[in-house]
């Protein structure tokens, strides 16, 4: 099962669409994972139409359309990966345990919010992943996504990519 992850697109306020090399990895994935910042309810709509399956959460800049639409945290199980997708898990100090606090449940956690791109695991074994941005790279030196694929009960194949600037 091939995943993308997602976050912080800001679309139409940084960009006024995905790159094109997101888009095709939209047509390759089985699932889209989506940690906030959507921005417009537009950008939702085109990809439940595209995606073959979309799990995504709301972000602190998404409105009141969104927030009806969205969850404050997205829980999914893929083939028996116990897959979290959340906004923000607060500063990187600490960060870990928080996420053992509030999601001892989860096998993967992916989220966004900092636009940074971040792969650790905490100490009761979470795979923390934040794909960054592909639309507003902020202090990195590019706009990032990421893929991955969920094979044998277990998260493999993890990827980051960086995209040409606009």
């Amino acid at each position: 099962m091939r995943l993308l992850l997602l976050a912080d697109t800001h679309v139409p306020k940084r960009a006024r669409d995905l790159p094109p090399a997101v888009w095709a990895e939209v047509d390759r994935a089985d699932v889209v994972v989506h940690a906030g910042d959507w921005v417009d309810v537009a950008l939702l709509d085109a990809l439940e139409a595209r995606a073959a399956r979309l799990v995504g959460c709301y972000g602190n800049n998404d409105g009141p359309a969104l927030r009806a639409r969205l969850p404050l945290v997205a829980r999914v199980e893929l083939e028996g990966v116990r897959l979290g997708v959340v906004h923000e898990t607060g500063g990187r100090d600490r960060r870990e345990a928080r996420v053992d606090a509030a999601h001892p449940d989860l096998d993967v956690l992916v989220f966004g919010h900092s636009h940074i791109p971040w792969d650790t695991t905490t100490p009761a074994g979470t795979r923390l992943l934040n794909p960054g941005s592909p639309t507003d790279r902020r202090r990195m030196p590019a706009c990032t996504y990421a893929t991955c694929e969920v094979r044998d009960g277990a998260l493999t194949g993890y990827a980051l990519h960086d995209l040409p600037p606009r």
